[in-house]
């Protein structure tokens, strides 16, 4: 690579850089964000193999001016702007944050006329909404898993008539129409914010770049303190800890006060996936196992010897936020809870007293010697766990790390390793991205494009498919291109010298008719998957068109005017069938065919079986409806 990673999750940020491969070049990296450090190590990994060893380096910084303050989620800065009458060509508003909240309200700007603009975490993203009167639009969405403990850099810059919002190394244009009604989180941010600067600001001091801490300290009068904040970066650390694979566990011991029966676990964790296990355990006397996991992204509860899952608790729990989990027992009640208040709780009456021996294992068990909770019955998690609780004490999980508490394997400790692979979305032509863990999933339905990132468009006709090598099957089709009727899924018969494009309806098995006192007709109803604007277009660039009606009748006449002949009518063409005579049995096919090469009108299909006729109105060739009408 040719950059430093300063969102790294360990405490150091390494970055690899080729050099050059001679003695005269220059090779010169320019950062896409400065890097804060105290210190710097520089560490050759190959020499030029036909040269001489050496380094020449030059490394341009400055010294870091730290300017923070801390918001404990319930303070708030107010800085009123002077009056000025004029705007410069460019201007922009900067700032880090961090934060453990996926939530909160971190800029608030309002203007006259009662417009304002409004940057805020929502569910890990920062949004950008304007408001104007009593409507608001949602400009532009960025970023992703932004409530990690790292330092983000959010950069909004106005360049004459556009607008950009910068976060971290990825910028985007705000589209000025919006993209939907915002829904703004009714909370204030909680974290940290550092060096806000707002550029190209007019104000009293005639001063271009401006610190706000620094006006704040000099100049207090100009703002608005509403709260508890603080000069400093206060935020505690959470060490949190990744379960890389299915064969990751950590393995902890039980409390000794368990044995009363009281028992209180609590953590929480984030993850992609929509299965695998949060905790195992023995229970006294070898009475079985408990087993907390995620299954179909809800959290269930299941004893062994009780059999079933005993508890089952909200869903969509793998949408990679932050999901907190209370396991309580006491006496002779046990309660799950999720998400505290936000979420739910359930109880049940079998109490959970761990065996004395026991271990607690979260997120999997050893291959061998985990006793009998750890046969696996269920997936390894994979994903991040943090705020390990027993007994509401935090467990130290740097003792972990270094081997003085409990065990592990396969896990990456005080850090979270999660990675969001739609952010942003590799998904091309509007297809909606799905992940797990290691993976990502395009869904290109409706987008007329196919493949593993929707880039490859569907083909227009079941011919180009048979052109390709392809056989018979289903495959999307879609007649217009990127035109606005959407791709179907239809059924390519490929086995004759014709290809055909066949679209099914839901009423194709037989139905058996039983004349009766009551009723002398049969009335039924098609329905196609595809809409009239797609039968439409399919049919318009057909060569034939054909459509069967089958009646399989044994002594029994339908109704008609003229004689034992139904006819059915298409245009000026007519197509007539004998019907069931007196004794036997008969088959009758109606078949109606037409080309649709040269128009694409309406046809009206009539069916005469008597009077009155029935006329069915049908769309382009396609039966929606029919009648059958008795004679007693």
């Amino acid at each position: 690579g040719n950059r430093l990673d300063n969102s790294s999750t360990n405490r150091q940020i390494r970055g690899f850089f080729s050099s050059n491969s001679n003695a005269d070049s220059v090779v010169q990296y320019k950062l896409d964000q400065p890097v804060i450090a105290r210190y710097l190590r520089l560490i050759p990994l190959d020499w030029n193999p036909t040269g001489r060893i050496g380094l020449r380096l030059e490394i341009y910084g400055c010294r870091y001016s730290e300017c923070g303050y801390s918001f404990d989620g319930k303070s708030s800065l107010v800085y009123r702007l002077s009056a000025r009458t004029s705007w410069t060509a460019r201007e922009s508003i900067s700032l880090k944050f961090k934060t453990l909240r996926n939530s909160g309200t971190l800029l608030h700007a309002k203007g006259q006329r009662d417009h304002s603009l409004n940057l805020a975490l929502e569910r890990g993203k920062l949004l950008l909404h304007h408001h104007s009167g009593s409507g608001g639009k949602l400009l532009v969405s960025l970023g992703s898993l932004l409530d990690d403990q790292h330092w983000h850099h959010v950069k909004l810059e106005r360049l004459g008539s556009h607008l950009n919002l910068t976060v971290d190394k990825t910028t985007q244009q705000v589209l000025s129409h919006g993209l939907q009604t915002p829904i703004l989180p009714n909370r204030n941010f909680h974290g940290c914010l550092e060096n806000l600067l707002y550029i190209g600001l007019i104000t009293l001091l005639r001063l271009m770049n401006i610190y706000v801490c620094h006006l704040l300290q000099s100049f207090p009068c100009l703002f608005f303190l509403q709260g508890n904040m603080t000069f400093s970066c206060s935020e505690p650390v959470f060490v949190a800890v990744t379960f890389t694979d299915s064969h990751s566990f950590l393995q902890l011991p039980v409390l000794t006060s368990w044995q009363s029966g009281v028992v209180s676990i609590a953590l929480q964790f984030r993850t992609w996936n929509k299965a695998g296990l949060l905790l195992t355990f023995d229970l006294q006397q070898q009475e079985g196992s408990v087993f907390l996991y995620v299954s179909e992204a809800r959290l269930r509860l299941q004893i062994s010897k009780e059999g079933n899952s005993l508890l089952e608790l909200r869903a969509g729990l793998n949408d990679g936020q932050w999901h907190s989990v209370e396991l309580n027992s006491m006496e002779n009640r046990l309660s799950v809870t999720v998400d505290r208040d936000e979420g739910a709780t359930a109880h049940t009456s079998i109490p959970l007293p761990p065996a004395a021996d026991s271990q607690l294992f979260f997120g999997g068990c050893p291959a061998h010697g985990g006793g009998l909770s750890c046969r696996n019955p269920i997936q390894g998690f994979q994903g991040c766990m943090r705020l390990l609780k027993l007994d509401g004490q935090t467990v130290d999980l740097i003792k972990v790390q270094e081997r003085r508490l409990g065990n592990y394997s396969d896990l990456k400790i005080d850090m979270c390793g999660i990675i969001d692979r739609c952010s942003p979305s590799h998904c091309e032509h509007g297809g909606r991205c799905t992940q797990s863990w290691r993976n990502f999933h395009c869904n290109c339905s409706n987008s007329g494009y196919r493949g593993a990132t929707c880039h490859t468009k569907y083909e227009p006709s079941c011919e180009v498919y048979k052109h390709q090598g392809d056989t018979s099957g289903h495959f999307y089709v879609d007649v217009d291109g990127s035109g606005p009727i959407k791709p179907q899924l239809v059924y390519c018969n490929m086995t004759e010298d014709q290809t055909w494009i066949i679209i099914q309806h839901n009423n194709t098995e037989l139905t058996p008719v039983q004349a009766s006192a009551d009723t002398n007709q049969h009335f039924a109803s098609f329905l196609y998957p595809s809409e009239e604007k797609q039968l439409s277009a399919v049919i318009s660039q057909s060569e034939h068109c054909e459509q069967e009606l089958s009646y399989h009748c044994r002594k029994s006449r339908l109704s008609n005017t003229g004689g034992s002949a139904a006819r059915l009518r298409v245009r000026s063409t007519t197509f007539g069938a004998k019907l069931c005579p007196a004794a036997g049995s008969a088959h009758v096919v109606y078949r109606t065919t037409a080309s649709t090469r040269a128009s694409t009108a309406t046809v009206t299909l009539t069916m005469t079986y008597g009077t009155p006729n029935y006329s069915a109105a049908a769309f382009l060739l396609i039966i929606r409806h029919f009648e059958i009408k008795f004679i007693q």
